[in-house]
């Protein structure tokens, strides 16, 4: 990292920015086709709910990457987590410290807000991130399976 990397959270007139890199971090996972959030949205559950948070990685004044986090609990723990559910860089600022550089500035931000852990999910195929997570110390919940109800079964439930 040779240029000075900042960071800052999200605006609502970056709405169309934070579209963007969704849609390049689903056209990287091959699922673009999954994407369906828009502009209206995401500022109406970023900005207007306050239901997530967006921090931009900047390089000289550029936006070069984004997460996407939000809080969750621990019961056991007895306190709040961040959540993150989008990690990004742009492709040429790869393998040059700034994922790295994120996922520092994520967990100053569940340090400086007292919470007891940052956790995420990984696509299963992605062996890049995964080494790149172990690296880091971070250990894969191999006990937990992830299970979701969505679009039509969670209405059906819900009834």
């Amino acid at each position: 990292m040779n240029a000075e990397l900042n960071f800052r959270y999200a605006e609502r007139n970056d709405v169309s920015l934070i579209l963007k890199f969704i849609r390049e971090l689903a056209a990287y996972e091959k699922m673009l086709d999954k994407v369906v959030a828009d502009e209206a949205t995401l500022e109406e559950w970023i900005f207007d709910k306050n239901k997530a948070e967006v921090i931009f990685a900047c390089l000289d004044g550029k936006e070069i990457g984004f997460a996407l986090f939000f809080h969750n609990f621990s019961t056991f723990l007895g306190r709040a987590g961040l959540y993150l559910e989008d990690l990004y860089v742009s492709p040429e600022y790869r393998g040059k410290g700034y994922g790295k550089a994120i996922l520092k500035k994520l967990a100053s931000i569940a340090v400086e807000r007292k919470c007891g852990r940052l956790e995420w999910w990984c696509l299963d195929w992605n062996k890049p991130s995964i080494d790149f997570y172990l690296s880091l110390g971070a250990e894969p919940m191999s006990d937990w399976t992830v299970y979701r109800i969505a679009g039509e079964t969670l209405k059906d439930l819900a009834k």
